[in-house]
């Protein structure tokens, strides 16, 4: 079953203060570490990985990485260093190894190719958690009747509201297999995060994410970066407020559904508030 499957733990980092206290004349903010709460969203976030050949994958997170790309051209212009949104997504990009001639292919085409809109839905799924399906499409009526009709096949439905169940931010993941607890909190310190975490990608090989505000990241990427750190993804993603235990077969009925929406070539990317009960 799915619970049973996914494994690792989010673990708390050691107290701030003890840093902190060298820090005294530094303009800074307390940073506010990871509690035991994200342990079971992060054991979750597994089980979407599971299914799916990572070739198909790949090709189709191109596919949009390109549509986004011709979005964020269109409304602020081809220049990364003047376009925030793109230099986001070509952020993205790289952190996804996409190929540079597909990246430049994209920017030169965004002018002449139909321009996509951007969308958000809420929806409900199996035991009550909450959804946030990101959309872009070039025909929003047709996606939005096709997402419904997914929807009601695996047992979930549109649901207004949902969206205040989640929080905007950004983070930069790093490698963090040789650093230490008191370490990372000096990088972020450092670095002008808000917060760091400690987490495990797909190998349960450890990452450390760095959280700032989105008009941040960049900046924290890059001093990360000159600090010697490996960088993994830098990006803006929705972090959710309250979390929703499903049991094995809810959780079976929930990864069956966000594969099956997430392999839309219009739908970006699928935010939940999913954790396993530990």
């Amino acid at each position: 079953m799915a619970g049973s499957a996914v494994l690792g733990t989010l673990r708390t980092l050691v107290p701030i203060d003890s840093v902190l206290s060298r820090w005294n004349s530094a303009p800074i903010r307390r940073l506010q570490l990871c509690s035991a709460l994200y342990a079971g969203h992060n054991k979750w976030s597994k089980v979407k990985h599971i299914k799916g050949p990572k070739d198909e994958e790949r090709s189709k997170k191109f596919c949009k990485l390109s549509m986004l790309i011709r979005l964020a051209v269109r409304e602020g212009g081809p220049n990364p260093s003047l376009n925030a949104n793109l230099a986001h997504i070509l952020e993205q990009c790289r952190s996804h190894s996409m190929p540079k001639a597909s990246v430049e292919t994209a920017i030169k085409n965004a002018e002449k190719a139909k321009l996509p809109t951007h969308h958000l839905y809420e929806a409900r799924g199996p035991g009550g958690c909450s959804l946030l399906i990101e959309v872009l499409t070039e025909n929003n009526p047709v996606t939005q009747s096709e997402i419904k009709r997914l929807l009601l096949r695996n047992g979930a439905l549109f649901s207004d509201g949902v969206r205040h169940n989640f929080t905007k931010r950004a983070l930069v993941l790093v490698q963090g297999q040789d650093i230490t607890a008191e370490r990372a909190l000096d990088l972020a310190i450092e670095a002008g995060a808000e917060d760091v975490q400690e987490t495990q990608d797909e190998e349960e090989q450890r990452l450390l994410q760095f959280i700032c505000q989105a008009t941040d990241v960049y900046r924290v990427r890059n001093s990360l970066a000159e600090l010697g750190m490996q960088i993994n993804f830098a990006g803006v993603e929705f972090t959710p407020r309250t979390y929703t235990f499903l049991d094995d077969t809810q959780l079976e009925a929930c990864a069956t559904l966000i594969e099956t929406i997430s392999n839309r070539p219009d739908v970006i990317r699928v935010w939940d508030n999913i954790q396993v009960e530990s």
